[in-house]
């Protein structure tokens, strides 16, 4: 049996990216149902640097955000892709998505002051 190649991806943290490039991806959409069967307000991630907080969030964003609706191929051969009823809320949501993913200062005003020099 011959199996394609997938190319490591290093520091692509967009999930529509990783899927489109045919990037080496570890299956992490069993979250997308795990967090959304608890029915939670609030949900904190925290993990270290470099724990794939961005790529997860992107994920998210891309399987419930009307922006994608029409993207089923993201999701295709991913373990959510099994939930048949996980398939009907694929891009059915308004969604905002924020990420301080490259805010580095340690502070508001020296993140201020970078952004106008």
């Amino acid at each position: 049996m011959h199996t394609k190649k997938q190319t490591i991806s290093i520091g692509i943290q967009d999930f529509e990216k990783i899927r489109s490039y045919d990037c080496f991806y570890i299956d992490k959409t069993r979250f997308i149902k795990k967090w959304w069967d608890l029915k939670d307000e609030v949900t904190l991630i925290t993990r270290p640097r470099c724990f794939g907080k961005t790529l997860n969030i992107s994920m998210v964003e891309c399987f419930f955000s009307n922006l994608y609706a029409d993207r089923d191929d993201l999701f295709k051969a991913l373990a959510i892709w099994e939930e048949e009823e996980y398939r009907k809320v694929l891009g059915t949501y308004p969604v905002i998505s924020l990420s301080f993913a490259n805010i580095k200062e340690n502070s508001y005003k020296e993140n201020l002051k970078k952004k106008m020099c």
